[in-house]
């Protein structure tokens, strides 16, 4: 699992290539048994692989050309319906404070991480996208109010020439034993 997650890039130019549903059903699968909180599951995913679809987002997405690259978006969605019953006469964006909206938010990133991983294992390529409004994306995929867009993943395979690893911080900027700022 550790070559996976050192392996893991955002790659932002993707070849042509389709994607076999194998692989896709694999990554879905591995999204589809992350944990949540009181096991709620507030994931859904959209699987967009229309050009025209992919312009849009890639355009709503501060207009991020990159994007057209990728063959298949995977748009992942918070349902707060798994939190609360009534949720229908909702309507949730960026500014929204309800607690329940950061509770399903973090557990779609649960499955989102699963996605990126997985991806890896199956020899994909992907970048999180999150640089867009619920205005901008939710009309393009007839998405409700009261659902968020958390992000959309680009999938595919890597079109690159030069492959170096990202720099990452040294743990030891990073972890605390007991309490905050405790190095040791």
């Amino acid at each position: 699992m550790i070559d996976a997650i050192k392996n893991r890039k955002s790659i932002r130019k993707f070849k042509s290539d389709a994607i076999p549903n194998s692989k896709l059903n694999s990554i879905l699968e591995a999204a589809r048994i992350a944990p949540s909180g009181s096991n709620t599951q507030p994931w859904k995913f959209i699987i967009v692989q229309s050009r025209e679809t992919i312009e849009k987002l890639s355009n709503v997405s501060k207009n991020q050309s990159w994007m057209k690259t990728a063959p298949m978006h995977i748009v992942a969605v918070a349902d707060i319906s798994s939190r609360i019953k009534d949720s229908e006469n909702l309507s949730l964006d960026e500014t929204s404070s309800i607690f329940e909206l950061k509770q399903v938010i973090r557990d779609t990133v649960f499955s989102i991480e699963n996605i990126l991983l997985e991806a890896v294992n199956q020899g994909l390529d992907t970048c999180v996208v999150a640089d867009f409004t619920q205005e901008g994306v939710r009309p393009i995929l007839n998405i409700p109010k009261d659902k968020f867009v958390v992000a959309i993943i680009t999938l595919g395979y890597a079109d690159l020439k030069n492959n170096t690893p990202h720099n990452r911080h040294p743990l030891e900027d990073m972890v605390y034993y007991e309490k905050w700022n405790n190095l040791k």
